[in-house]
């Protein structure tokens, strides 16, 4: 349920600005509306000094503590600190790069061999010019009949070799070999020095490495500090008074009044003006919020003026969850990595693993209520697991993929069904209901259609009647007002593109059956490739156990990506479009300690 929110507006004296912004902090349900910019040159220098400390701590995080006590330093010097290792890290990049070079040059000598850049320079001055060229044996063979070539080296079919002339404009046509401009016993001198650098670089961090605490705890005192900071810049400045504004839950409202008669601030409580700017504060039962991890993975949230989804965006995640995978034996695997993963972790919020448990139970269920175990039709044939098959279920009997086909267009007609009953719930005072109401009857006369055109079923009598008793209803009533013509003609306008994307919207509901279907093949081509091979001996017992092991790993992933591809789509896009829902909510963030 989406948190009814009412719009609040502050009047202070600004000689008190900063004690009545400590007292609503400490309140902590006011979220802020910025009047003003809120940058000044303060927030400036706390965002800089914020991004220098989260780049120390990301530096430092690299080096393990050599005690486990850590050091402390005021909150003075660490900013002074947090300069110095961003300094020194870069130095030590710097370092890095010039190594990378170095190696680089070396590995040409590693090619080439050892020889001194001078001899070659006094032949240079001698008139005598030494060029480097790479060749296969039958490119050799050709050199060497009017060129004064010598092989410095052969490497597989690789031949190094070295033009020698005395015409500086003699070349080959190769690519041709440069030599470095340094000498080895430079470069590797260079290097042992470089590396000397790194080393100490690295000894000071691993030092600053005890710093991670006073780094943390300063790192939140400025960040607590920027945020009063940015709330103090974006308020209204009139004279001696200022004036602040935001959003609250409307069943904490009594506490800002008494806190407000008490301080003497003028206040100002109204229902907000735009629903776009109010932010969006979802309270659920315990057992509805274990929803809550999806819409953060998806980062979306509905608007304060939309409806708030959960419910039937987990029932119907379930379902899909478990037709998508389609597998009890893979249910089983989920339910028990979920089981261990938990006990492994459980410092980390419940919310995540109760919503796996549940999503791998209804798999258990549809997989067995379908005789899906691993892929296994001997499974499934077991005196207590074949007494819960449902035979028009079976995913082993072809003819079942009709009623499976069949059933999955119900599903949608019923998702978007559920979608515009939401919607006329919402505005069930307003005669733009019933509109919605018709396009209830579009929509199964479309699934009667689909039927028809996608499986040949036999297309009702009464289906034109509904559809045409449906599209009054969206014309009439859509677009209501003095002039009703114009209403319709602009319905009119829209509704032929309306109806053949809900027609696709439903026929899209095939992908569950054909993504859980092909699981089902998969499952089965692994399972009989090593079943072919057989256990009958150690070797081909471990190659049967890989295949298997392979293609049920497979299997897995791609089932769980085709939850979130397909699963989530059908809420995020097909219901949510017939909802009319853009997921355009930003999260109640209160002006907290």
């Amino acid at each position: 349920m989406i948190v009814a929110m009412k719009q609040v507006s502050l009047l202070v004296l600004d000689k008190y600005k900063d004690e009545s912004l400590a007292e609503l902090r400490k309140m902590g349900l006011l979220h802020v509306k910025y009047m003003n910019s809120a940058k000044s040159s303060h927030t400036e220098l706390l965002e800089v000094k914020i991004e220098d400390i989260e780049k120390a701590l990301l530096i430092i995080s690299g080096y393990p503590l050599e005690n486990k006590k850590q050091a402390s330093s005021d909150q003075g010097r660490l900013s002074s600190y947090a300069a110095q290792i961003v300094a020194l890290s870069r130095q030590r990049q710097r370092c890095v790069q010039s190594q990378e070079d170095i190696k680089g040059k070396i590995s040409w000598y590693e090619t080439w061999g050892e020889f001194s850049l001078d001899k070659l320079k006094e032949l240079r001055n001698q008139a005598v010019y030494v060029r480097l060229y790479r060749c296969n044996k039958r490119e050799l063979q050709g050199l060497r009949k009017n060129k004064a070539v010598e092989v410095i080296k052969r490497k597989g079919n690789d031949y190094y070799i070295a033009l020698i002339s005395l015409d500086e404009k003699e070349k080959i046509n190769l690519a041709e070999f440069i030599p470095p401009e340094t000498d080895i016993r430079q470069l590797r001198n260079e290097s042992r020095i470089i590396e000397n650098k790194i080393s100490s670089i690295d000894n000071i961090l691993r030092q600053k490495a005890g710093l991670r605490n006073g780094f943390n705890e300063y790192l939140n005192y400025l960040k607590k500090s920027l945020d009063f900071n940015k709330v103090k810049a974006g308020m209204q400045q009139a004279e001696e008074l200022v004036c602040l504004q935001g959003f609250m839950p409307t069943g904490e409202t009594g506490k800002l009044v008494k806190l407000s008669e008490k301080k003497g601030w003028a206040y100002l409580i109204r229902e907000p003006g735009n629903p776009r700017e109010v932010p969006t504060l979802i309270k659920n039962p315990r057992w509805l919020r274990i929803i809550d991890p999806v819409f953060k993975f998806m980062g979306t949230l509905p608007g304060y003026d939309e409806p708030d989804v959960s419910f039937t965006f987990l029932l119907f995640l379930g379902l899909f969850f478990a037709l998508l995978i389609g597998d009890a034996g893979y249910g089983l695997i989920f339910l028990l990595a979920t089981y261990l993963i938990r006990k492994k972790a459980s410092q980390l919020p419940a919310q995540p693993f109760i919503l796996m448990y549940v999503l791998s139970l209804a798999t258990v269920i549809w997989g067995a209520a379908s005789g899906t175990w691993f892929g296994f039709e001997q499974i499934a044939r077991l005196p207590f697991l074949r007494s819960v098959v449902v035979s028009d279920l079976n995913s082993f009997i072809a003819s079942n993929q009709y009623f499976m086909m069949y059933l999955c267009f119900i599903i949608g007609a019923v998702h978007l069904t559920i979608a515009h009953i939401t919607l006329a719930l919402r505005i069930i005072n307003s005669i733009k209901a019933l509109a919605e109401f018709g396009w209830i009857l579009i929509i199964w006369s479309l699934f009667f259609v689909v039927g028809k055109v996608v499986l040949g079923r036999a297309l009702y009598e009464y289906t034109g009647i509904i559809f045409s008793l449906g599209a009054i209803l969206v014309l009439l009533f859509s677009n209501p007002g003095k002039n009703i013509l114009k209403g319709i003609a602009v319905t009119l306008g829209n509704l032929p593109l309306r109806v053949i994307s809900s027609f696709s919207d439903i026929v899209s509901y095939l992908r569950l059956f054909a993504v859980g279907y092909a699981s089902v093949a998969v499952a089965g081509s692994f399972n009989a490739m090593a079943s072919r091979i057989g256990f009958h001996n150690i070797a081909a017992t471990f190659i049967s156990a890989f295949i298997l092991f392979l293609g049920h790993g497979l299997n897995i992933i791609l089932g769980l990506m085709a939850v979130i591809v397909h699963g989530i789509r059908l809420n995020m896009l097909e219901f949510s479009t017939h909802l009319g829902m853009q997921w355009s909510g930003f999260e109640y963030k209160p002006f907290k300690e």
